[in-house]
C-alpha cells in the first residue's frame, strides 16, 4: 500500500480513499495518523461497505511473510 497526502492510497493497482474514521495501525500495533506516512508498506487492509480503505495494519517482516489468514 502506498499513502500520499490527499488522503488517497494505492493498493496494488488501485487507488482508493480512506473512509472517515479510518485507522491504521502501526508494526506496534499504535495508531498512527495517515498523515504521518509516506511511501510503499506490506498490509492487511479491510474496507468497509462504500469500498473505502476502513483499517489498515502495517506489517511486520514476519507477519508478511505468513499465508494470508482465510476469511
Amino acid at each position: 500500500m502506498g499513502f500520499s497526502a490527499s488522503g488517497r492510497v494505492q493498493v496494488g493497482e488501485a487507488a482508493a480513499l480512506l473512509s472517515p474514521g479510518a485507522q491504521i495501525r502501526d508494526r506496534s500495533n499504535r495508531i498512527v495518523l495517515p498523515s504521518h506516512l509516506r511511501g510503499e508498506y506490506k498490509v492487511r487492509v479491510k474496507f468497509d461497505n462504500n469500498g473505502q480503505v476502513h483499517r489498515v495494519w502495517l506489517l511486520t517482516p514476519a507477519e508478511a511473510a505468513a499465508p494470508e489468514p482465510t476469511p
